[in-house]
């Protein structure tokens, strides 16, 4: 009996690293989209956002039936109630990968994002990225080391988003209000994005060590 609620147990965490699988792929085909102003590309990661909902469906469902029929404590207990919070941010994170496809689509046949402002905001999708894929390796190896690597490079993203508003309030800003929504709303979604994998990997390091990470 045991055996078999340990099996449901590591499966809810399978579902999670494939859950944050299908988001790696949405901020990466997002990113995309916005990129090079493919409204097709766009329309695929709208439409794919689904199967994340569906995703974490299953998770809660796997998740509360294993709180009300095998009634854990202690570690187990923890990581169960961890799996509920890393599921409704994993779903959050495929939604704003959803947002930033959007106003890709909107701005089809032009770009959203001006030439001038591109190297930053490609630079931010990238950070996204390399830290949506570090996150699938916490979840799945429960890699506390990867974890507090990723605190590290959100340093980064905060250094951009910030670069980002200078770059919006400049004086010499010839792009338009719509250009400048635009930026602000992407360089907060890809911002977030960050964040979501930050505070999803502080919760997999309280999983293993039953302390959360010490903000610096």
């Amino acid at each position: 009996m045991r055996e078999a609620y340990y099996d449901e147990l590591e499966g809810v965490f399978a579902d999670l690293s494939e859950m944050t699988r299908l988001v790696e792929v949405a901020v990466q085909t997002a990113t995309q989209a916005l990129l090079t102003g493919d409204a097709e590309t766009a329309e695929r990661v709208i439409s794919a956002d689904a199967e994340i909902d569906l995703r974490r469906e299953k998770v809660e469902n796997d998740a509360f039936n294993l709180l009300s029929l095998q009634q854990p404590v202690a570690g187990d207990l923890r990581q169960i109630v961890a799996a509920l919070r890393i599921v409704s941010e994993l779903e959050r994170m495929g939604d704003l990968a959803e947002h930033v496809a959007k106003v890709a689509r909107l701005r089809v046949p032009g770009l959203a994002v001006p030439e001038d402002l591109r190297p930053t905001m490609t630079r931010m999708s990238t950070i996204a990225l390399e830290m949506v894929g570090r996150l699938r390796v916490v979840i799945t190896e429960r890699d506390v080391e990867t974890a507090a690597r990723l605190a590290e490079i959100d340093e980064e993203m905060d250094k951009l988003r910030r670069l980002n508003f200078t770059e919006l309030l400049r004086k010499d800003w010839t792009h338009g209000v719509e250009a400048a929504v635009d930026v602000a709303l992407l360089g907060r979604y890809y911002e977030r994005i960050a964040d979501h994998a930050v505070g999803i990997a502080n919760r997999v390091v309280f999983v293993v060590t039953g302390d959360f990470p010490v903000s610096t």
